[in-house]
């Protein structure tokens, strides 16, 4: 594991934050605390890390809004988010994933699964670090080594859960993939969401890359195909 990883853990729950630090700690990353918000915002813009564990209900500046303003940033559009809520409804679950969180966790919850995901999710990051040769559909193209996506010479903002998910697609167009091994393939055999996670990133593709919204095509109650051809 690459001890060298920074961590921030934004709770305002004094308890929670310091014994989430410390279990993270004790994986060897570098974790670090922010009680409020707009502190979050600041620091993760500053500091650049390399995950966010984000409360969805802060003081002032809510999680939702920070994690926002975080897509909205060409810097920060790609930073890895896990949202911590103690809400469970499911809706909530949703606006926190359609905001581009890459993970949800419900409260309570038990900090050794929180690790378990943090690792989950630098393993699928840091995967395949060779270069790669690039993906190509239509004006389309996919850079696996550079971690880029540009549509007819546009670079294109993802998040690393729809780029890994873009890359799948590719990686199997023509064939039906269901929900269940994008889940996988993605996220990950340990991933503990609904399949609605793919639903709502496969949403946000579609409304990136418009070449898309008809490319990738929904099979019903089973998964989506991405067409042979754009």
């Amino acid at each position: 594991m690459d001890n060298q990883k920074r961590i921030l853990v934004v709770e305002d729950e004094r308890d929670i934050a310091e014994l989430v630090v410390h279990y993270l700690q004790r994986e060897g990353y570098r974790a670090s605390q922010a009680a409020d918000g707009r502190t979050a915002l600041s620091r993760a813009e500053s500091e650049l890390p390399d995950l966010l564990i984000l409360d969805l209900m802060l003081p002032g500046m809510d999680g939702l809004e920070v994690c926002r303003r975080l897509r909205q940033s060409h810097r920060t559009a790609d930073m890895p988010i896990i949202m911590l809520t103690a809400k469970t409804e499911e809706s909530d679950k949703i606006v926190g994933l359609e905001m581009g969180a890459d993970d949800y966790i419900a409260k309570p919850f038990s900090p050794k699964e929180l690790v378990a995901r943090v690792k989950s999710l630098f393993r699928r990051l840091d995967r395949n670090e060779e270069p790669t040769p690039a993906y190509k559909y239509g004006p389309l193209v996919l850079d696996r080594g550079r971690f880029e996506v540009t549509d007819d010479g546009r670079e294109v903002s993802l998040t690393a859960k729809e780029f890994g998910l873009l890359e799948a697609l590719l990686n199997g167009r023509g064939r039906v993939l269901t929900r269940d091994y994008l889940l996988n393939t993605v996220w990950g055999y340990d991933y503990y969401g609904s399949t609605r996670t793919v639903d709502v990133h496969i949403r946000h593709l579609r409304e990136k890359i418009p070449l898309l919204a008809e490319a990738i095509v929904t099979i019903k109650n089973i998964g989506y195909k991405l067409r042979e051809s754009p």
